[in-house]
């Protein structure tokens, strides 16, 4: 009868021994693999669940550049609280921020309102030092709980009876480039304005 001796107490230490570092093996390569994962997509991962977020003095010299931040941008479907300060940012109208109450687009390159993103909950909005000429596409703030507007040193603030058209467009407005609504900003009737400077043209 032949009799099988089993493994010595050294062969079951060598094999406990590799088990532990095939684990730490295993292990290692796994962290490897989600530090792998580039920082550009952790990060946007932290930005998509942001509240508050500064993403001002963004450096956005070429197209490809601009591209991408826009892409950011429209995954940002959380943020309440954004600063977009001095980005060069020329046309947002293909994003959309469900949630931002209070949006900060201070010294950027926007000729016209119809290039700022869709704000349906928009309560804040800076638009100070952009190029923005007419208030044509002001209508479209208009369904907005907007309570306080800055266009300061855009053209527009140069334009005829412009405090009295905008108020008029917005009707939950209260401060209009830092100062509350006046008397005088109540478009006025027939009676004390002449016609002509009663009409407001959104173009």
């Amino acid at each position: 009868m032949v009799s099988h001796k089993g493994p010595s107490d050294e062969e079951l230490f060598q094999r406990e021994a590799d088990s532990v570092c095939v684990e730490r093996w295993k292990r290692r390569r796994r962290r490897k693999e989600e530090e792998g994962q580039s920082w550009e997509e952790r990060r946007q991962e932290n930005w998509e669940n942001c509240l508050e977020l500064n993403l001002s003095y963004q450096d956005l010299g070429d197209a490809f550049q601009q591209e991408n931040f826009l892409r950011i941008l429209r995954r940002l479907i959380r943020v309440q609280k954004l600063q977009l300060v001095n980005n060069s940012l020329s046309n947002l109208n293909s994003v959309c921020l469900p949630r931002c109450r209070v949006l900060n687009l201070h010294q950027n390159h926007l000729v016209s309102l119809r290039q700022l993103p869709k704000l349906p909950a928009v309560e804040q909005l800076c638009l100070s030092e952009n190029a923005i000429s007419s208030l044509g596409g002001l209508d479209v703030l208009s369904n907005s709980p907007l309570r306080s507007l800055n266009l300061t040193l855009n053209p527009v603030t140069f334009t005829q009876d412009y405090r009295p058209c905008v108020f008029s467009c917005l009707p939950n407005l209260e401060t209009l480039d830092g100062v509350p609504m006046l008397p005088e900003d109540h478009l006025h009737s027939g009676l004390h304005f002449p016609q002509i400077t009663r009409m407001c043209n959104i173009l």
